[in-house]
């Protein structure tokens, strides 16, 4: 339909623009007639066939407010999308929408509050990624040793002992204190002198056999634990009384690292033909960490650059879905590797979840920008992403979609977009080949 409307565009703070729209008494008329003939496809109205009702009766049974109503949703709905679609706008979430007059014979009148994507105005990328270079990678002797010593670790056998417990031994316990997870039993399996417990905790159960038990205090020390880990702060300098039941007591032999040894790890003629092997291991880890690196010192001097060149804001709306998504994310690490519901985890470090929510707030902004700054590179660029590439991505993860939760309409956007940002990466790094 074409339009003869009035708009009006104001800017917002926060990336929002309001946007008010006059439509003449002809333009909504045609939405009336709309909202009639859609009304006669579907009412159902006693000694009538569906779709023969005829149009007065429709109306007069309706009432004029409700079908101004119908009339003005319709309305609005196409002169929103128009306007987006005419004004090259990215929408993010649903408009604010305000009926400000609605009459029949008369100008329809509405504003819509419309959150947007900012206009980025980037630097020089080209220039910026050209002078950041890769970094050779080396690989100490050490390094190789302290790989083998992991495969032989992997190689170890376990025999159960009914002596007491020494050091080196691999013990299995249960342990509980009423300053720690609420007083409830935590079992933990670990190397004894190597379980990176507070000191004092494994020295006293040191020389325990299975299936004993003990209680000693251990005093923590005094100095704030790292950022982040509330319960250690909670625990600094004090001391911590424990209950520790020895379950399991297993000798550790360790096989010699020799030419058996490396035919025994796979197919390998000696021991030259191993570290060799774990040399290439390495080197392969080293370099995609550079990889990952130089790529983060790329985007961190765009980003810094950008930021200086222009200041944009984020859409709250963007704001407080990351905020929820990192939330989330905490929630499931929780719950996987501190085995404690979120619940507990809340009541243990005294937090609120809309307190943590609100301590994402500058990760969430960060995250948000990064992501803004490299579609707009994309978009120079014109960097696409085919089906084609999405399908063949999604049929490498065919194992993880038969998962009960697996959302594939969600998997498939991320999958999208992970695809769009290796895209961008390797077009920043092929400038630093100019």
């Amino acid at each position: 339909m074409l339009y003869f409307m009035k708009t009006t565009q104001k800017k917002l703070p926060k990336s929002q623009i309001e946007v008010e729209f006059e439509l003449t008494p002809e333009e909504f008329e045609n939405h009336i007639e709309h909202a009639l003939s859609h009304l006669k496809e579907h009412m159902k109205i006693d000694g009538f066939r569906q779709g023969q009702v005829p149009l007065k009766i429709i109306e007069e049974k309706l009432g004029q407010e409700a079908l101004l109503m119908e009339a003005g949703d319709h309305a609005v709905k196409h002169v929103y999308y128009d306007y987006i679609s005419q004004n090259s706008l990215e929408p993010v979430g649903q408009p604010e929408v305000q009926i400000m007059k609605i009459a029949k014979g008369n100008p329809f009148l509405f504003k819509a509050k419309i959150s947007v994507l900012p206009e980025i105005e980037l630097p020089d990328y080209k220039e910026i990624s050209s002078r950041i270079k890769i970094k050779e990678v080396f690989v100490k002797d050490q390094e190789v040793e302290d790989g083998l010593n992991y495969l032989q670790k992997t190689r170890a056998k376990f025999t159960i002992k009914n002596e007491p417990s020494e050091k080196k031994d691999f013990v299995e316990i249960e342990y509980q204190s009423k300053d720690i997870n609420e007083g409830k039993i935590v079992p933990d399996k670990f190397i004894l002198g190597q379980g990176g417990f507070v000191k004092g905790f494994e020295e006293n159960i040191e020389g325990m056999k299975a299936g004993e038990e003990k209680e000693f205090t251990v005093k923590f020390p005094a100095l704030p634990a790292q950022a982040g880990d509330s319960v250690k702060k909670d625990l600094a300098g004090k001391d911590v009384s424990f209950k520790v039941k020895m379950i399991s007591v297993q000798k550790i032999e360790l096989p010699e690292i020799n030419d058996e040894f490396s035919k025994m790890i796979g197919e390998f003629e000696n021991l030259d033909a191993l570290k060799n092997s774990v040399k290439k291991g390495i080197i392969l880890e080293k370099n995609e960490a550079e990889k990952q690196r130089k790529r983060g010192e790329i985007l961190d001097r765009i980003c810094e650059t950008t930021e200086g060149k222009n200041s944009f804001e984020i859409p709250e709306i963007l704001i407080n879905y990351e905020k929820d998504r990192l939330l989330e994310n905490l929630k499931q690490q929780i719950t996987q590797n501190i085995k404690i519901s979120f619940e507990e985890y809340l009541a243990t470090t005294k937090q609120t979840e809309d307190g943590l929510k609100e301590n994402f707030s500058k990760e969430a902004e960060k995250k948000l920008k990064i992501f803004l700054i490299l579609k707009e590179i994309g978009k120079k660029e014109k960097i696409e992403v085919s089906e084609k590439e999405i399908e063949e991505e999604l049929n490498k993860t065919e194992k993880y979609q038969k998962t009960e939760k697996f959302d594939k309409e969600q998997f498939k956007e991320y999958t999208k977009g992970a695809i769009y940002n290796e895209k961008v990466f390797k077009k920043l790094e092929s400038f630093s080949k100019i």
